[in-house]
């Protein structure tokens, strides 16, 4: 039962905030063009690096956790 619950929270967070996180893909992306045509990289890498921090963390978060397997 807690199981189905906290599925049911990830869903309802996961559709109440994915239209947020469209808006931040194209300011960012218009970002980067613009200093990158201006001749500063160091932004780009630093985007890069952000993208990979808020990747994994889903992924330590979820490794983390300790659920009992279904038997």
């Amino acid at each position: 039962m807690k199981k189905i619950i906290a599925l049911s929270i990830t869903l309802l967070v996961t559709l109440l905030f994915h239209v947020q996180s469209f808006a931040q893909c194209a300011m960012c992306r218009a970002t980067v063009e613009n200093n990158v045509s201006n001749g500063d990289t160091s932004v780009g890498a630093g985007l890069n690096a952000g993208i990979l921090y808020l990747f994994s963390m889903p992924y330590l978060i979820a490794g983390s956790l300790r659920l009992p397997l279904v038997s």
